[in-house]
């Protein structure tokens, strides 16, 4: 069993730091950057207030704090239309953030534009692809070893075309933006679903595809449209072992997994002031899995210490200066509200295979017993990109060191990945001190991997559990899909807080309520576990650690960026055909997918990380983890041609060499989960024209339009019920394709009868150029 501890230090925080206040004049003349890597663009909080002011005189009501971070980066505040729930907004974000695995396409991409250098400021940040095996030393240098003809291409393209790139080793995405580019008010977008970790330092972050990364870093304004907002009040104030993972996981139970589609959360009351920032971080975080738009919080004293605990107080004296602008408008109004006590809130822990199976920990055991789900916990693993904090790592260490001074072991196996370099170096530095050393059975892995779950088979702790067996794990992570910790689909997974990954790790049992329950040391002795504290933030500056950060030249002009046309990696991209100016005619049901179907179905990752940047190869893992609704079997599928039975990739394929177009058939919330654009890009590469679904998850509808698929729903989603997997589907109406107006689907049935289906769609005039084109970005190089 592997065990881990830190010493614990106590951090008086200034709850009531003395407001500063900048003169008009002397703003006006100090600038302040956006972050310390890019000294000459800077915040202009000036220029947000007055488009705030135009949006709030011509609505004429009161904003959300969402309404008015959002509305701020309008390109054409004086005349965009703007209602909630329906138009498409144009917007300009202030920067872009890549990881390593997303970054290949949208990167080869960008360089598919034909332009020279990118408009804001953009980085890449290596963690995606670093495998958490045996721990961080030997886990990085395999990672470079593998990886390097990756990391070669995004590190001479970020050069070449002007991105910031982060190495390997320096961190998981999301905290790397946390600590550097998040500050209150901006508007980022990032190629991970779990972008909104901004929403922590008062940001509005918001996860995409790479296409629409390509966009904005192109200069062109940036389309979403206008979310509605949800307020989460919050009362109370957090203590004992409920954390802020515990908001969120309450939420995700009320509101499910499609609950938040197209809309921000945003948080707000009093008992927001008891949350640190890493913990509002953490809320936002997992926002992505009730499929919000993304989450924010208030500008408060938590985000000033922050910032400058980081390094970045002349910020923290700008948005204090500029503080109005960073809150709600008080009397603002919210589409929906949800309202939680937290000095009622108890500890929770969610799933297993989905994030909003929600249960409180006191009730968890029973539940387990009575739906069959094992008992034992094999693996706990906490870290990534949610729980991954220096306060974090201090209250789960609180936990564990109360075991180790009994004497008593830790029953599960037990991983830890720290956030980022930065906070590595700080706790291995400043928190494992002798006492700690002598007392350690042994420390856990370290290992700098990013909320993609860690690579080991964490379902089986090396504990000979075989693929099928159904055993236990719990971790701090953020989402819990059928096989994504270790691609066995029996492994039952549940999310919760470190602090309860912990003491569920060391009494080896789902059956444990840390608040009520008694442990066994050695000696005999009965104890039971205080519950955790840690530090906000160290007592001390952090200790940056290595510098692991890549400034892109000045010039970078006469670079090159070479990519082999050997290569199984990397592949230049050729542009798909653009439609042929008819109605698309007899298309093939290539699947009729039964249940849930997130972007891990469409596009698994784990292994296949290795083909992000190859189109042609990745393609081979399209589909593969859907259920087939004729036969309730995975990745298997009647090629409607030969009549045999194959893999859905393969018959795919066959049908697109034999000049056979075809459609998918889902369920609800198809494409839920991560924001990977290769989900919708192999559909369209292996021939597919049209994705007809019951609904679809926010950024994996936009993904489809962006290559030139439609994405359609049922006008009447019992109609999914009417498709067969023989079908011949026909869809009508496109020569007059118009916003808001639905299209058709006749469907012909193997038994000689047809019926005709209505389908909606949610494409504005752009998208629809975007369909003629062929792509977004056929039509970005048609507008050139």
């Amino acid at each position: 069993p592997i065990l881990v501890c830190f010493c614990c230090l106590q951090l008086a925080l200034g709850q009531g730091a003395r407001r500063l206040h900048v003169s008009a004049a002397y703003r006006a003349k100090a600038k302040v950057s956006m972050s310390r890597f890019e000294p000459t663009s800077y915040i202009n909080y000036e220029k947000l207030q007055s488009n705030v002011d135009i949006v709030r005189k011509r609505l004429n009501r009161p904003l959300t704090l969402s309404e008015k971070i959002v509305y701020s980066h309008l390109d054409d505040p004086h005349n965009q239309e703007i209602e909630r729930g329906r138009t498409y907004l144009r917007l300009r974000p202030d920067r872009v953030a890549m990881q390593d695995a997303t970054a290949q396409m949208a990167m080869l991409q960008f360089i598919s534009s034909g332009l020279p250098k990118v408009a804001v400021p953009s980085t890449i940040h290596c963690d995606h692809l670093i495998e958490a095996q045996t721990g961080g030393v030997k886990d990085l240098a395999r990672a470079k070893e593998i990886n390097q003809e990756v990391y070669n291409f995004l590190s001479s393209a970020g050069a070449k075309y002007g991105v910031g790139f982060w190495k390997p080793g320096s961190g998981i995405i999301h905290q790397i933006i946390l600590e550097n580019y998040a500050y209150p008010g901006v508007m980022l977008i990032g190629t991970d679903s779990h972008t909104p970790n901004g929403g922590g330092l008062g940001a509005i972050c918001i996860g995409v595809g790479g296409a629409d990364a390509v966009d904005v870093m192109a200069g062109i304004p940036w389309e979403l449209k206008c979310p509605k907002v949800i307020g989460v009040k919050l009362t109370g104030t957090l203590s004992g072992w409920t954390s802020p993972k515990d908001i969120i996981l309450k939420v995700a139970g009320i509101l499910t997994v499609k609950g938040g589609t197209g809309a921000i959360v945003e948080y707000y009351g009093p008992g927001v002031n008891s949350i640190s920032c890493t913990g509002m971080a953490t809320i936002c975080n997992m926002g992505a899995e009730i499929g919000a738009t993304t989450s924010v919080f208030p500008y408060n004293h938590r985000m000033k210490t922050y910032l400058e605990k980081t390094g970045r107080g002349q910020i923290a004296e700008l948005a204090e200066e500029y503080s109005d602008l960073l809150v709600p408008d008080e009397g603002c109004e919210y589409d929906q509200i949800i309202e939680l006590n937290l000095d009622e809130l108890k500890p929770h822990i969610n799933g297993p295979f989905t994030p909003d199976l929600a249960h409180p920990v006191s009730d968890v055991g029973a539940v387990a017993e009575k739906n069959g789900w094992p008992l034992e916990v094999k693996v706990g693993l906490i870290g990534s990109c949610t729980n991954s904090s220096y306060e974090d790592m201090g209250r789960a260490a609180s936990v564990a060191k109360q075991a180790l001074d009994k004497g008593l072991k830790c029953k599960a196996a037990f991983t830890v990945t720290p956030g980022s370099e930065q906070i590595r170096a700080t706790i291995e530095k400043r928190w494992i001190c002798e006492c700690c050393r002598r007392s350690l059975v042994m420390l856990a892995v370290w290992s700098w991997r990013t909320h993609v779950d860690p690579a080991l088979d964490s379902g089986t702790g090396g504990r000979d559990v075989k693929k099928g067996e159904k055993n236990t794990i719990v971790t701090s992570f953020n989402r819990n899909f059928t096989a994504r910790n270790d691609a066995n689909p029996a492994t039952h997974a549940f999310v919760t807080s470190p602090e309860i990954v912990t003491a569920l790790a060391i009494a080896g049992s789902l059956n444990f309520n840390p608040e009520t329950d008694y442990l066994t040391a050695p000696s005999g002795e009965k104890f039971k576990l205080e519950p955790p504290n840690g530090d906000e933030l160290p007592s001390r500056d952090f200790d940056p650690g290595q510098d692991t950060y890549q400034h892109p030249p000045p010039d970078g002009t006469n670079l090159k960026v070479d990519v082999s046309p050997e290569s199984n990696r990397l592949q230049l991209l050729e542009p798909f055909d653009k439609w042929s100016g008819s109605d698309l005619e007899d298309m093939k049901v290539l699947i009729k997918v039964k249940g849930k179907c997130t972007t891990d179905h469409i596009s698994a990752a784990g292994p296949w990380l290795k083909f992000r940047g190859h189109l042609d190869n990745i393609s081979n893992n399209m589909l593969i983890g859907a259920v087939n609704s004729e036969n309730d079997a995975i990745n298997k599928i009647k090629n409607l041609l030969t009549g045999e039975y194959g893999g859905v990739p393969d018959v795919a394929r066959h049908y697109k060499a034999n000049g056979v177009s075809w459609v998918v058939v889902g369920d609800d919330n198809y494409g839920e989960g991560s924001s990977r654009e290769h989900a919708a890009l192999e559909p369209r590469h292996l021939g597919g024209r049209a994705i007809i679904v019951k609904s679809f998850a926010r950024i994996h509808e936009t993904n489809l339009k962006k290559q030139g698929l439609l994405p359609l729903t049922f006008s009447n989603p019992s109609d999914y019920d009417r498709i067969r997997p023989d079908d011949k589907i026909s869809i009508r109406g496109l020569k007059t394709f118009t916003p808001g107006k639905p299209l058709s689907a006749l469907v012909k049935h193997s038994d000689g009868t047809e019926e005709t289906l209505e389908l909606n769609h949610s494409f504005n005039e752009t998208q629809i150029e975007w369909f003629k084109a062929g792509s977004a970005l056929n039509r970005m190089k048609e507008l050139q």
